[in-house]
């Protein structure tokens, strides 16, 4: 992962045609009036000449218009077509339907499949048929723990056959689809709630390993959400072999700037794997913001998702979305508590 926080490691991007740092800055030059991405194959200019913005708005809010040779407004045309094509999947999967196929998407943008399916792909890292397979998937799991079946939560979702969901869906719930409609029948999790220096900390694993790291004031209003959620499985409150594990994960409240090799057993969409894993890749005392995550994992118009999926976070801490923040530097978007987020931020003395 790319470390942009000075005006140094920006020329340094600049210098060498940087690709990663695509959609993290954009650099102008005066005397020839425009601005380009790192990456612009044009001569380099001189040092002296050239400036740094956060966003092409910024860059011809300065005065400056885009680069002929690297189009840095390019994404911005992209981004539309891409958008439109999302809520024509959204709004298909919503009604019960089939989602559009790549032509018909293709000629709704107006460009061909090929090409259409290259920007789709560069947008959100997944194809049109991964995008709505992923969103299908977190359909169902929003809807199967109220279904009357798990058939009916399977078609509403927009499947069209119950082979096609049944085949990912060890990944995409981590059981059975009706052991996960029936709050984790079968399944065998062990959780404590104890106390640490941010209130309330539950900790819950499967035997692959931490499936909730969860915050809160209150340690039996904790319990009872997890509970709920997972009522028939089998939860185990006294397990002296967990107790290793959870004073890991205390220890990292304590500590979030401290090594920790965490098992994880966390269960998501594939963008959502690739948003965890890029958080985990931020060192303890950065910060990245949403939109520079979203350019990391090589999904650079997809900075709201990247929001969602830092929401969806199961394991705080374990996963620092603590360290996702604003275009400004501001916090937002922290399921236990903005106030818990700086002080994990202030933790790791974080810049």
């Amino acid at each position: 992962m790319m470390s942009i926080s000075t005006e140094e490691d920006c020329w340094q991007a600049v210098r060498v045609r940087d690709r990663a740092a695509d959609g993290l800055f954009w650099y102008s030059v005066r005397t020839t009036g425009v601005y380009c991405r790192p990456s612009c194959a044009a001569r380099l200019a001189n040092r002296v000449n050239v400036s740094f913005h956060s966003s092409r708005e910024a860059a011809r809010a300065a005065g400056f218009r885009a680069c002929l040779r690297c189009r840095p407004d390019e994404p911005e045309r992209a981004s539309a077509m891409v958008a439109g094509a999302c809520r024509a999947i959204d709004a298909a999967l919503a009604a019960g339907e089939a989602a559009p196929d790549l032509a018909a998407l293709a000629g709704a943008a107006g460009v061909s499949r090929f090409h259409f399916q290259r920007l789709f792909k560069a947008a959100l890292g997944v194809t049109p048929r991964g995008y709505a397979a992923a969103l299908r998937a977190g359909r169902v799991r929003a809807a199967l723990p109220d279904a009357a079946s798990v058939t009916q939560a399977i078609y509403d979702a927009g499947y069209g056959s119950g082979r096609q969901f049944y085949a990912a869906a060890q990944e995409t719930l981590g059981m059975k689809p009706a052991a996960y409609r029936d709050g984790g029948r079968d399944a065998a999790i062990r959780v404590a709630v104890t106390a640490c220096s941010l209130g309330a900390l539950l900790v819950a694993a499967t035997e692959r390993g931490l499936c909730a790291v969860r915050l809160g004031d209150d340690a039996d209003a904790l319990l009872a959400g997890f509970q709920a959620r997972f009522r028939n499985a089998t939860v185990c409150t006294d397990d002296a072999g967990f107790a290793a594990l959870v004073a890991q994960v205390a220890a990292l409240v304590e500590r979030p700037d401290a090594p920790a090799e965490l098992p994880l057993d966390i269960r998501g969409t594939a963008f959502q794997q690739r948003v965890w894993d890029a958080l985990r890749a931020i060192p303890p005392g950065r910060t990245l913001t949403y939109t520079q995550i979203a350019a990391q994992i090589g999904a650079p118009a997809a900075v709201r998702a990247v929001g969602t999926a830092c929401g969806a976070n199961p394991v705080a801490i374990a996963v620092p979305c603590h360290r996702a923040v604003r275009s400004d530097g501001s916090l937002a978007g922290y399921a236990w508590g903005l106030e818990r987020k700086a002080e994990l931020l202030r933790r790791e003395g974080a810049r």
